[in-house]
This record gives structure tokens, C-alpha cells and sequence, in this order.
């Protein structure tokens, strides 16, 4: 079937088939953003309440050296009263952090406009319900870490407003015979210097909590990310955590969704950090301490700018898949055409119009040799006929055919395989980029991140892919081939219909390129093979 197909339908039908594996694995294999809460039911029976524990705390013995009693994290009937009461709030121009009895941040609000939900209020990140909750701290000693969990903390101020300059709430907990100080370090626009010191040597573990939960949906990654000592990074999706592991020196910690992050990171001395599966075998991640630890924590939008204005390395927690090596530098173009001509949708039109530049020697390349092998197609059918009983001398014979007409049945092939990670890396760009947040483009395009309200990009996008299928030559001669790719437009229209309006908006300015490729291309052949004719 291949050998019948142009290269740009070959091409089209890779993708199909790609997304069609994206979409379909995502829809039956990943949980949903509320199947991925935890629930957290209260029991008052000594059996129940060890087992609600074991599950809450979530580190296992082995793996962190956690007593192997269990016990991990409080009773949850005490845990749940002592979490209802806010002790303080600390508030900038950009976040609002509310900290609860037990030293946790319980909720950070995004207060940027930009970020508001559908119902103009101001983003909350964290689902209440969700388990742990961000500086949580659980102690080795089950008896420690069970008291630690009944007595609260104590604040040394009410409220926390942040202006220009950094300011420290001091959090302390006396229990019998230890006292837990938490010293935090505000900053305005979401990171915080973070300093745990216990009176006495007492191994604890303490994590930057569950990630956010404003968007996990069907088509990017969320889960925990570890910026390993040698840079690499260790990704654990949620539903696929299935035993505890340690890392030692990470330098960075991260529980994410698609947008947003709660993160450690020390990238001096590193954090030795240990993954747990919770009960839905979602990552949880947590870092070992005894008697001080210290290290930085960011929460909030996983925004390029935003994140290297504060560290440049911090912008290792913005992840692209498979084809990051490829993606980031293609998002800072991305960002550098945004920054020239001032809206994101005009960078994606013009970051496009620089892609199939770039590509078109191998696609002009790919086109020709698909030309030849056009050209010898009623020759290959009588050479298939012919030795239709002896592959061997058939597979001679065309080999013989190719090589004496200069053609290259590989040759429409390669420029597609090359092409195909450049469209998966602007995919996940565009997908991740929280930058097209509330970006506009043209009259009724008002978030370049959500689905076109009037359908109108993915309509043009299908109208303009069946359109480049008019003008491009084919050798399709089977009926159910010819069908198959006569579809196409309508699939891609039904893929495009829910996605973000940026990647829609790319892949309809690419369509119209490739249309005026086609053209130009249709040109050069026709004049090639007139010179032929006269020479």
C-alpha cells in the first residue's frame, strides 16, 4: 500500500496513525484528573486507621528507611481535624499561600488574571481533597511521627504581605521531646528559601507535595519529574508508579501537571529525594532530612520567563516528551519571534513558514524521487507480472529498474521520517506552552490554549488538508486506498476539533505551505521534464 502513496500522504497517514496510538492509549490507560485524587475516608476502627495510613504515607521501608511499622503518617481522624484550621497567609501580587496546623501549605491561588478559570475567579492549584500537602513532614519514629501529627504548629505571624522584597515566616512545633522549626522564605512571584531544623537528630522526610490539579487531562504527561546529579531527568506519569525509588543528589523535584508545578531544588548539594506510589500507583515524592535541611521550592505556572528570571536551570521542569532536545530550542524561536512581533499566534504562523523553509531541500528531494518512481510505475506492474512466481529474479529486476533511471524507492521515505519528530516536538510545544494562555489571535480567537469556540480553525485546517490532496500527484490505483486517504481531511478535522487553537492554527498554516510547495513543485517537474524533451 505504502509504495502506492505520495510522499505527503505518506507522511499524513504516519501522523494519523500516531495520534490515533496518543489519543486511544491516553483515553484507556490514564486515569482522569479525578480518579487521580485521593480520597482520604476517615475510620475509626484501629484496623482501618493503619491501613488509611500506610496508604498516606506512601514511602516505603525499604526504599527510605521509614520504620517498617508503617505508620508513616498521623491517624487520619486526628489528621483531619488539625488540618481544618489555617494558621497563616501569605499573599503577593502574583499568589496567595494558605498554612494550616500541621506547617502545610494547603492551597496556593494564582492571583495573574491571565490564569483565572472559566469563571473569572483566581486559579486554585491544589485540590483539597489530594494527599500530601506541600512541606509535609513525616518522621521515621512511628511514635515521633504520630505526635507530630496531633500537636500544632505555631506561627510567628498571622499574615505575610510581600511586596518588592522577601519576607520569612518562622513555623514551630514543640512536641515532647523535640522542637520542629520551619523557616520560609518568601518571594514574590511564587519561589521560597526553605530551612527545617529539629533540636535533635530525628530522620524526616518532607515533600514539595501532591501536584496540581487544574489540568491533567488526556494529551500531555504529569506525574513526578527528578533532575538527576548528571542532568538527566527521571519522569514517573501518574498510574505507572509501581515500587519506591531512591535518588540521591537530585537536584531538582517536581509534581506537576501540564501548566503548573510545586518543586524542590538545590542545585548545589542536591536532595536525596525517594518516589512512592499512593494508591492509584501515582508518584508521590518526598526528601530525606535529620537534623537541618535546606533547599529552594517554587509553586506556580510552568512559565519560561517566569522560571528563569528566577533560576535558568529551573527550566528543566518544563518537559516536551521524547523530542525535548528538539522542542526547547524551538520553543525559545517560538519566544524570540513573540518577542519581535508581539502576539503568539503570528509567531506560530511565522515559526511554520521557517520550519517548511528549512525542510524543503528534503522535501523537494523526496518529491522528485517520488516523480521518478511514478514514471516507472507501469514498468515495475509489468515486471510484477511477469516474475509474479519467482521473487528473486523480480526483486533483481526492479533493483536493475531503479538503478538504471536514477530512482529510489527510499527516497520519499526518508524526508518524512525526518519530519515527522519536527511536527511531535512544535505538537507538544504547543500543547505545553502556558504562554498561549489568555493569548489572543485574530477577532474571535481570545486563548490561544483552548479548542477554537466556533470551529472555525479546524474546519479551514481539514478544507485546506483535502485541498493539498487535489494538487498532489498520487499512484493510487486500489479503490480502498483511495478511500482511506479521501477520509483523512475528516479524521484530522474530528482529531483538531478539541485541541488547543495554537497547534490547530500550526497545522492550518502548514497545510496552506504545503499546498504552495505543491504547486511550485507540480512547476518544477513539468519544466524538468520539458528540458528533457528538447535536449
Amino acid at each position: 500500500m505504502l509504495d502506492n502513496l505520495s510522499q505527503n500522504q505518506r507522511m499524513i497517514l504516519a501522523i494519523v496513525l500516531s495520534l490515533v496510538v496518543l489519543v486511544g492509549y491516553d483515553y484507556f490507560f490514564i486515569p482522569k484528573t479525578k480518579q487521580n485524587l485521593q480520597t482520604m475516608e476517615l475510620n475509626n476502627s484501629s484496623k482501618n486507621s493503619k491501613e488509611t495510613s500506610n496508604r498516606v504515607s506512601g514511602v516505603s521501608a525499604p526504599a527510605s528507611n521509614i520504620s517498617s511499622s508503617g505508620s508513616g503518617a498521623a491517624p487520619s481522624t486526628v489528621k483531619e481535624k488539625l488540618k481544618q484550621k489555617i494558621i497563616a497567609t501569605v499573599s503577593s501580587k502574583h499568589y496567595t499561600a494558605t498554612i494550616d496546623e500541621l506547617g502545610r501549605i494547603v492551597q496556593f491561588t494564582v492571583n495573574d488574571k491571565k490564569f483565572e478559570n472559566e469563571k473569572g475567579e483566581s486559579l486554585k492549584l491544589f485540590d483539597e481533597k489530594a494527599e500530601p500537602k506541600v512541606l509535609e513532614i513525616r518522621f521515621s519514629d512511628a511514635t515521633v511521627n504520630d505526635e507530630a501529627f496531633k500537636v500544632p504548629y505555631s506561627a510567628d505571624t498571622k499574615e505575610l504581605k510581600i511586596e518588592d522584597k522577601a519576607k520569612t515566616l518562622v513555623l514551630t512545633q514543640k512536641l515532647s521531646d523535640l522542637v520542629i522549626t520551619k523557616k520560609i522564605t518568601f518571594y514574590p512571584e511564587g519561589n521560597y528559601d526553605m530551612e527545617v531544623s529539629l533540636s535533635k537528630n530525628s530522620e524526616f522526610y518532607i515533600t514539595p507535595g501532591h501536584r496540581p490539579s487544574v489540568i491533567a487531562d488526556a494529551y500531555t504527561v504529569h506525574g513526578v519529574l527528578l533532575e538527576n546529579p548528571d542532568d538527566t531527568l527521571k519522569i514517573v506519569e501518574d498510574a505507572d508508579c509501581e515500587k519506591s525509588e531512591v535518588v540521591n543528589g537530585a537536584k531538582i523535584v517536581s509534581a506537576f501537571d501540564r501548566y503548573y508545578t510545586t518543586a524542590f531544588y538545590n542545585f548545589d548539594k542536591g536532595l536525596n529525594a525517594v518516589i512512592s506510589p499512593d494508591g492509584q500507583k501515582d508518584p508521590m515524592v518526598f526528601v530525606r532530612g535529620d537534623k537541618e535541611l535546606k533547599f529552594s521550592g517554587f509553586i506556580g505556572p510552568k512559565d519560561h520567563k517566569l522560571l528563569s528570571s528566577i533560576d535558568p536551570r529551573l527550566t528543566d521542569i518544563i518537559e516536551y516528551g521524547f523530542f525535548t532536545f528538539i522542542a526547547k530550542p524551538m520553543f525559545l524561536l517560538l519566544q524570540f519571534l513573540y518577542n519581535l512581533i508581539g502576539n503568539w499566534g503570528w509567531a506560530i504562523v511565522v515559526i511554520t513558514i521557517l520550519i517548511r523553509v528549512v525542510l524543503f531541500p528534503l522535501t523537494l528531494k523526496g518529491m522528485v524521487s517520488m516523480s521518478k518512481m511514478k514514471e516507472l510505475a507501469p514498468k515495475m506492474k509489468e515486471l510484477q507480472k511477469k516474475y509474479k512466481d519467482d521473487k528473486q529474479k523480480l526483486n533483481a529486476h526492479m533493483m536493475e529498474l531503479y538503478k538504471k533511471h536514477g530512482a529510489n524507492p527510499m527516497g520519499g521515505c526518508l524526508p518524512m521520517l525526518l519530519q515527522i519528530p519536527v511536527f511531535f516536538a512544535i505538537y507538544r510545544v504547543l500543547l505545553n506552552a502556558i504562554e498561549l494562555k489568555a493569548a489572543p489571535w485574530m477577532l474571535w480567537i481570545s486563548d490561544l490554549s483552548l479548542k477554537d469556540p466556533y470551529f472555525i480553525l479546524p474546519i479551514l485546517m481539514g478544507a485546506t488538508m483535502f485541498w493539498n490532496q487535489r494538487v498532489t500527484p498520487t499512484t493510487i490505483t486500489d479503490p480502498m486506498q483511495e478511500k482511506i486517504m479521501k477520509w483523512l481531511p475528516l479524521v484530522f478535522t474530528f482529531f483538531f476539533v478539541t485541541f488547543p487553537a495554537g497547534l490547530t492554527l500550526y497545522w492550518f498554516t502548514n497545510n496552506l505551505l504545503s499546498v504552495a510547495q505543491q504547486y511550485y513543485v507540480n512547476y518544477y517537474l513539468k519544466k524538468k521534464k520539458e528540458q528533457k524533451v528538447v535536449k
